[in-house]
């Protein structure tokens, strides 16, 4: 009997002792041990990976005159990616991407209504101010094509032309939705 009594009051005080504390029974192994390289690293700043994001160019200011001359011209280098634009006849048949290292990097075909090549790098743009920008530049219903691959560090480059300066346009091309 008194043997029950001893067990019995030992339960009650650890029950006791855990519930006033609260962190006897939820601590584990190790907990310790991860509380300090945290206490260690509150006077280092942390690098967190950037976001990936969409580089914007306008190709027909790339290309320039060089539209008036048949072949495959080159257009911009970015690190150890070179764009090229395929001419013919004064028309775009094509943009192709060659990387230093790997060789040819997978190119793909956007259109859209909207300006991308001069949107501002934020992202948001008010009415008012596309409506007072665009206005005798562009005309309503102006199609953007764009030619797009992935660099190095996961940002996707894309080169917009008018849709008047590609040979075929629409085919292959799907529709662009910024990522805000």
């Amino acid at each position: 009997m008194i043997r029950t009594v001893s067990y019995l009051a030992t339960l009650v005080a650890v029950l006791g002792l855990a519930a006033a504390d609260g962190s006897a029974l939820a601590q584990g192994k190790g907990k310790d041990k991860d509380r300090q390289e945290q206490g260690d690293t509150k006077g280092k700043k942390e690098e967190k990976p950037q976001k990936a994001k969409h580089v914007h160019h306008n190709g027909k200011d790339l290309l320039g005159d060089k539209i008036k001359v048949n072949g495959k011209h080159k257009l911009h280098e970015n690190g150890k990616h070179t764009a090229f634009v395929n001419v013919a006849n004064g028309k775009i048949t094509g943009v192709s991407v060659v990387h230093a290292d790997k060789g040819p990097v997978p190119v793909k075909k956007y259109k859209t209504t909207k300006k991308m090549a001069e949107a501002p790098a934020s992202g948001f743009q008010t009415v008012a101010f596309n409506l007072a920008q665009s206005y005798g530049t562009q005309y309503l219903g102006q199609t953007w094509i764009g030619y797009s691959y992935y660099d190095d560090w996961g940002n996707e480059v894309i080169y917009w032309f008018p849709y008047d300066m590609i040979y075929d346009g629409d085919t292959g091309a799907v529709e662009y939705i910024p990522a805000y």
